[in-house]
């Protein structure tokens, strides 16, 4: 036999087998084909979608206030301020004794202890809107101001507060000069009672205050004493 002729049917007699491994091995990589693109699939499928929030914005208020502390058995003496002008209010009652007038002043004395809301009606022509309003009633705690006399000095500052002893707990008193005029020149005295300033000029000055604590208010006088 011819040497090369035996040597080619080797190479022949390999090839074939080379060809036949690789068909066998595609055929055994074609059944995971279809798992793993079905896994995929799955995958995408099961994933949740994320969807964008809205963030609603809060409805703008109409008052300036809509909470308000009031006490038992006395006449209240606040009022509905509109953060907008051209409102129409509907008078209506609020709490037990108490109403909200056309003008926005709220009359009468509460009847009874406890918390009230309710909603009043604003009309600007066809258009009204409500409004909740709540009504803290507290029991009637008797109070007293503290020291109300305050030395100072010509050019130094004033840091002093006026101290309320007694009343509901959890109620900020507020402070209101009834004559501004009687204040000695770069001092005052806050809505949260601090008396403060640097007095320009000595004397001595009497200050008509009006505090009032949840509803209860009662008249004073604050004594400066500049030297």
């Amino acid at each position: 036999m011819n040497p090369d002729s035996q040597w080619g049917g080797r190479e022949a007699l390999r090839a074939k087998w080379v060809g036949l491994l690789g068909v066998a091995a595609a055929c055994a990589l074609v059944p995971s084909l279809p798992s793993l693109g079905s896994e995929a699939t799955r995958m995408v499928r099961d994933t949740p979608l994320v969807r964008p929030v809205a963030v609603t914005e809060p409805e703008p208020s109409l008052l300036v206030e809509n909470t308000f502390n009031v006490t038992h058995g006395i006449e209240v003496g606040d009022r509905l301020l509109l953060v907008n002008d051209g409102y129409a209010i509907r008078a209506d009652e609020v709490a037990p004794g108490v109403a909200v007038e056309a003008d926005g002043d709220l009359t009468g004395a509460p009847d009874r202890v406890g918390v009230y809301s309710d909603t009043v009606r604003f009309c600007r022509g066809p258009v009204c809107l409500d409004e909740r309003i709540t009504l803290v009633v507290h029991r009637n705690v008797p109070w007293e101001p503290g020291e109300l006399t305050f030395p100072g000095k010509v050019g130094a500052m004033i840091d002093s507060v006026i101290q309320i002893d007694g009343g509901p707990p959890d109620v900020l008193a507020t402070f209101t000069v009834t004559d501004p005029s009687t204040l000695p020149a770069n001092v005052a005295i806050g809505p949260d009672g601090h008396v403060g300033g640097v007095p320009a000029g000595a004397g001595v000055s009497e200050i008509p205050v009006r505090i009032c604590v949840a509803g209860n208010c009662a008249g004073v006088v604050v004594t400066l004493i500049v030297v």
